[in-house]
């Protein structure tokens, strides 16, 4: 059996079961990747998947990982053998991490063995941020919040794409000036309870207002103008990254729409920890492979993904050999043809 299947085999949760169901019934699976596209006008990235032996199980699973296709009678003779027990303890049912040197699997591993080693999750809790069901009716601008006379106790300034995020914190006077460039940063943000002064009435009551509570989501909530799961986080995680994810303190006290992701840490210890290795290349090479890619070179992280990040101690880290873990990185970003590698 042999087919041409999307590069999310390799990563996608729910490409884990298949995998698993092939290798139960197969003496032989065996994946072959290629870096370079083999459709060239699809931004999809697709590889072969290869079974033989029907009636037999496969203790291991068969990983070619090639520059470029060329056309072949038989699967390729160089493999590697990915233990079932490996792919699925190891590297959490993904094969993401064997298109990188050996040398960068190995250092990865040993820094989860390690006992002072954490995930993300352990530190902090991260989730996406509010839905409205209708930005353009519950993201104001200053100058329309001001015609409208909405009160400031019914606006929350707001994150609405991490784009827009400073490097490393987010301050008051950027906000400041975002008000005074008059962008769409007030999110309507009205409490249940809330007794509605003639303004905001009038506002949900006009046409846009009309329009946007007979969307999905606003139709499915009681009242449907009050966006649930508005927060303000310790941080901010971009959801979708070139380079790379920031990581960004808010300093602000902003909220976040969900195209980013609202962090809590569990304690400020846990922020400490978390902040003093950030920028490691460790961490670099972790978010590449707990996210996994999109078209166009972007790294994408859903919470699930963010939340497995590997965390290791200062002193583990020191112990890290620094050209495995960086030509790790540089293997993975080309991978997902980031800055235009085929």
């Amino acid at each position: 059996m042999a087919f041409v299947v999307p590069a999310e085999i390799g990563h996608a949760p729910y490409a884990a079961p298949l995998l698993e169901y092939l290798a139960a019934h197969f003496e032989v699976v065996h994946i072959v990747a290629f870096r370079e596209k083999l459709f060239p006008e699809l931004s999809e990235d697709c590889w072969l998947l290869y079974a033989e032996g029907f009636g037999g199980v496969a203790t291991e699973i068969r990983f070619s990982a090639h520059h470029i296709f060329r056309a072949m009678l038989k699967p390729p003779h160089d493999f590697l053998r990915i233990a079932i027990v490996e792919w699925c303890d190891v590297w959490n049912r993904r094969l993401r991490p064997f298109l990188m040197p050996e040398a960068a699997r190995d250092a990865y591993a040993a820094v989860l063995r390690d006992t002072e080693t954490n995930r993300f999750k352990d530190l902090a809790r991260i989730g996406i941020g509010y839905v409205t069901g209708n930005n353009d009716f519950f993201h104001l601008r200053p100058s329309e919040a001001k015609r409208l006379r909405i009160p400031k106790a019914f606006l929350r300034a707001t994150v609405r794409k991490s784009e827009v995020l400073p490097a490393r914190r987010l301050y008051k006077a950027t906000v400041q000036r975002w008000r005074r460039d008059d962008e769409e940063i007030l999110l309507l943000n009205i409490p249940k309870a809330a007794e509605l002064p003639g303004s905001v009435r009038d506002y949900l009551d006009s046409a846009a207002g009309k329009a946007a509570r007979e969307a999905y989501k606003c139709r499915m909530r009681t009242p449907w103008y009050s966006v649930p799961d508005v927060q303000t986080p310790d941080f901010f995680l971009s959801y979708m990254s070139g380079l790379e994810p920031s990581l960004v303190r808010n300093d602000a006290g902003c909220t976040c729409t969900n195209s980013v992701h609202a962090v809590r840490f569990r304690s400020p210890d846990a922020a400490r920890a978390l902040r003093s290795v950030w920028d490691s290349d460790f961490l670099r090479l972790s978010c590449e492979l707990e996210g996994h890619p999109l078209g166009g070179g972007l790294l994408k992280l859903e919470p699930g993904e963010a939340a497995r990040i590997v965390v290791p101690a200062p002193a583990t880290l020191n112990g890290v050999p620094a050209m495995a873990i960086a030509e790790g990185i540089n293997a993975l970003r080309a991978w997902r043809h980031y800055g235009g590698q085929a």
